[in-house]
């Protein structure tokens, strides 16, 4: 089984940041929301980070995953929210804190560390809570403290579980990244090094498995690079089999439609179908001011303008789409 890391979201600004620091240090990793844990195999990943999150563990509703998950025996390294959910459903002590702790701040390292290996007695790094731990669950063993006693770090190496209260993927905590490294590499034992360009190869032979000569695939792009790099790798597996969609609402930058149909036209796809579509987008969008009744509008015309262009394409079968994922 490929190594590779499963990061549960519990809603917090960094956790794609946490998925691209496990990337850059040859990890492959993915994210599912905290919501959707549930239907997923964990047992098919090697690790599990738990993110930061903007609740209270301590408040009614706050997201949570179950005890067993934790001492499933899998590493387990949490994060802020994570640090301090850890804490709660190990028999740890959180309590919220009359001091916030926010941006950069010194911690002290008080003990042999797997986490803190090879770095320093202190260490900055980059805060943003309200709640504390201020008691460790048994078994677990406090590493580091911040400026105002609470735990900024523990770890219960016995059951592979680690957590930190500050963010170790971002660039203000100073060796954060070695913080990552130790986790993936000595905590939980990967040894694998995965590369991006491995995951395009993938890719590449599952549009081959799923997509036969001459089934037309409808691919939209917006200029964007999750849409053109979706249109790239499929060119390069289907040649003209691939119909790209470009369409114009009318709310793009000045001179952006000429620089993507050129950039299209660089990357020698020829079946470029584009869709001036100004009038009907900004005249269903006249006097709306909701954002999110804006977004259901956009959606809702896109998906017809794609209909209706993929009528008009022979034997049009699979259509592609890029995410911010």
């Amino acid at each position: 089984m490929r190594e590779k890391v499963l990061i549960v979201d519990f809603g917090g600004q960094y956790v794609h940041l946490i998925a691209r620091r496990c990337r850059e240090l040859g990890v492959y990793s993915e994210i599912v929301d905290v919501e959707r844990l549930g239907e997923v195999n964990i047992r098919e990943y090697s690790a599990l980070i738990l993110s930061g999150g903007p609740r209270s563990v301590s408040e009614e509703g706050a997201p949570t995953v179950d005890r067993s998950v934790i001492a499933s025996g899998m590493p387990v390294l949490g994060i802020c929210y994570g640090h301090q959910l850890i804490a709660k459903l190990m028999g740890g002590r959180v309590e919220r804190s009359s001091v916030r702790e926010y941006g950069r701040t010194e911690v002290e390292v008080v003990a042999d560390s797997v986490l803190f290996s090879g770095l320093g007695k202190r260490q900055v790094v980059w805060m943003s809570h309200g709640d504390v731990v201020l008691e460790p669950p048994p078994s677990f063993r406090v590493t580091a403290v911040s400026e105002t006693g609470a735990i900024a770090a523990m770890e219960d190496p016995e059951r592979g579980i680690y957590s930190v209260q500050f963010h170790p993927e971002v660039r203000h905590t100073e060796n954060g990244r070695r913080i990552l490294e130790n986790f993936l590499r000595r905590a939980a034992g990967l040894k694998e090094r995965w590369n991006p360009v491995d995951r395009v190869q993938e890719i590449m032979e599952e549009i081959r498995r799923a997509v036969r000569p001459g089934e037309a695939v409808v691919c939209g792009v917006s200029g964007g690079v999750d849409s053109m790099t979706t249109a790239l790798i499929l060119h390069r597996v289907i040649g003209d089999d691939l119909h790209v969609v470009f369409v114009d609402h009318g709310l793009m930058r000045k001179g952006e439609v000429e620089e993507v149909l050129d950039v299209l036209k660089g990357l020698g796809i020829r079946n470029v179908h584009f869709v001036d579509a100004r009038s009907r987008f900004l005249e269903a969008l006249r006097g709306v001011a909701d954002p999110e009744e804006k977004r259901k509008i956009i959606g809702r015309l896109f998906a017809e303008v794609f209909k209706e262009v993929a009528k008009n394409i022979p034997n049009a079968r699979y259509l592609a789409q890029g995410t911010i994922y």
